[in-house]
This record gives C-alpha cells, sequence and structure tokens, in this order.
C-alpha cells in the first residue's frame, strides 16, 4: 500500500534497526532510544527489522509498535537473511529526509544520533562513525586495522571504523541504494561511493547491554572479502601481474635449469628444489582459481535475480 506523498515528506528522521534474537536488550533499547528521539524535535520514525529471530523479539516489536504506533514500524522477514540485507528492506520502507542505521545492542548510544544529525545540518550528506572506545579482543582490533589498510588501498574507499554500524544518511543516498540490484553488498562503503561530501565523527561505545555478538571471525572475513572484490576489481589485476611475473622467472629457472642439465649432468639433489618450486605454482594457481571463483560468484548470484528477502509482513499506522 503506497504512502500518502505527504505524509512520506512530513518525516524528518528514520531510524532503521535490525534485530536478530535481540529480546534481552530491547526493552532497554525501547526506554533509551525513543527520549533521545523525542528530545531532537523533529517527527521521525523508527523502522525496526526482524531478522527471524528465534526468541521472543518479534512479540517485543509488536508490543512495541502498539504502544507508540505513530513512531513505530516493524517489518518480518519469514527467515534470516543477514544483517545486510535487513538494513536495505529497512531503508526501501523508509520515509525520512534523513535515514541513521543503528544496532539493537545499545553498543553505541542512541543519545549519539544529534552528533550524526549536526553534521548533516553542515552540509554533508553521509556521516560515518568512530567509537570512542572499542571493546574487542586484541586479535580483532590488529586484524580490523589490517583489513581497513588494505581495503582502502584497494577500493579507494576511507572508513576508520567500518565495523560500526551507527551511519546518516542523506534521502538521495538512500534512493540511490535502494535503486541498486546487488545481491551482495556493503552498505556503509556503497554510500561512500555515492556521497559528495562525507564525513566521520566519534561516538561513544560500550560493551553490549545484553545477549552476545551475531559475527564471528568468519563472518568478518566474509565481510572484509566481500568489500574488496564488490568494489574493485584490482585483486584480480593484481594477480594476472602477479601470474606474468612468476611465468617469467618459472621460465627462467627451467632455461637454467636445462642448461645446468647440459653442463653438470643429472642431480638427484635437485629433486626436492623441484618439488618445492612445484608445489609453491599449485598453490598460487589454488589461490587465483579462489579469486576467479569469488568474482564468478558474485555475477552467478546476481544474475539469478532472486528477491534479498521475504517480508512476512508489516506492522505500521495506515494513513
Amino acid at each position: 500500500m503506497s504512502m500518502d506523498p505527504m505524509i512520506e515528506t512530513a518525516v524528518e528522521l528514520s531510524v532503521v534497526i535490525p534485530v536478530y534474537n535481540e529480546e534481552l536488550v530491547l526493552k532497554a533499547l525501547f526506554d533509551r532510544l525513543y527520549p533521545a528521539l523525542d528530545a531532537l524535535d523533529v517527527r521521525y520514525e523508527v523502522v525496526f527489522v526482524n531478522d527471524g529471530s528465534k526468541d521472543k523479539s518479534a512479540a517485543l516489536l509488536a508490543e512495541q509498535f502498539r504502544h507508540r504506533p505513530d513512531e513505530t514500524r516493524v517489518i518480518l522477514f519469514n527467515g534470516n537473511y543477514g544483517q545486510h540485507r535487513a538494513i536495505l528492506a529497512g531503508f526501501a520502507h523508509t520515509r525520512g529526509a534523513r535515514v541513521v542505521t543503528l544496532d539493537a545492542d545499545l553498543q553505541n548510544p542512541p543519545e549519539d544520533i544529534a552528533l550524526l544529525l549536526a553534521e548533516m545540518d553542515k552540509g554533508h550528506d553521509y556521516v560515518g562513525s568512530i567509537r570512542r572506545q572499542a571493546n574487542h579482543a586484541l586479535w580483532r582490533t590488529v586484524a580490523s586495522k589490517a583489513m581497513n589498510r588494505l581495503r582502502e588501498k584497494i577500493t579507494k574507499i576511507k572508513m576508520t571504523d567500518q565495523g560500526c554500524m551507527m551511519r546518516a544518511y542523506s534521502r538521495a543516498i538512500i534512493d540511490s541504494i535502494n535503486a541498486c540490484n546487488e545481491a551482495s553488498t556493503y552498505i556503509p562503503a556503497l554510500a561512500y561511493s555515492f556521497s559528495q561530501n562525507p564525513t566521520e565523527v566519534v561516538v561513544g561505545h560500550a560493551d553490549r547491554e545484553a545477549g552476545e555478538s551475531k559475527y564471528s571471525l568468519y563472518s568478518l572475513i566474509r565481510l572484509n572479502f566481500d568489500l574488496m572484490t564488490g568494489f574493485s576489481i584490482l585483486p584480480l589485476q593484481a594477480f594476472s601481474m602477479l601470474g606474468m611475473a612468476v611465468s617469467f622467472f618459472s621460465g627462467l629457472l627451467v632455461v637454467y635449469l636445462a642448461l645446468r642439465r647440459l653442463i653438470v649432468g643429472p642431480e638427484e639433489g635437485g629433486v626436492f628444489t623441484l618439488f618445492g618450486i612445484a608445489f609453491f605454482l599449485i598453490g598460487l594457481c589454488l589461490f587465483g582459481i579462489g579469486l576467479l571463483g569469488e568474482y564468478i560468484g558474485r555475477i552467478y548470484v546476481d544474475v539469478r535475480q532472486r528477491p534479498r528477502y521475504m517480508i512476512a509482513e508489516v506492522l505500521e499506522k495506515r494513513p
């Protein structure tokens, strides 16, 4: 059902919050989020996207909708599709001139939404965030910094803290993201590529209010790999250059070994050296096949044109 244009333009701020098994933290989120938004003195809406939660999150969101129907909308997925697809679904249903994304775990304080909006008032169309104090394990901090540097060199996308989901977007950027049909993408990077005047702001960071993180080490590696292959073909080009260099030096090695065979004669000890070289080249080839497979896999997923997600129900107040 399409919304009345006058109602759509009246909403100044939309807050999109993906939810997955967050029943332990939702009450605290409601208690802090709505007062913080009320204090902004703007017409707002909160769009919750339940990403197939197995606990009582959907029931708590429905109860909050009944409690604050004018400011609350709830999108209920029929399964689990992932955080980024949940945010994309929220974007598709937002009506605000500005859109802020926020995790449900209260690691970033809702009160800091005002900081992002203040930067947008200065003319920025995209505002990223930097966590003031990231309380993560040492391995995760080191890995994150290394991946940030690598990602920036490959994609030219500058994000100091790519792990913080608290970000603000203008309506124009949201419309551009909604127009994209990629099955898999990294939203902050996509927004950065569309932005004309991006910036970043420091926000608060705390331990989770309750529950546990949904991101594993594999998920973080997968996210960064998607980010690099989704926004640049530099990995393919770099591997092509590496392949040409290895082929050149391998050719020189073959010539050297052939000449040595003619001059010195057969050498039994050289077999292990050849094995080592062969294993290195085989490993290099397998890495290249995997890299090609990543790009081909992205093409395969996109050409199928399957829906990113399936919505079971949308709870909203009808105009």
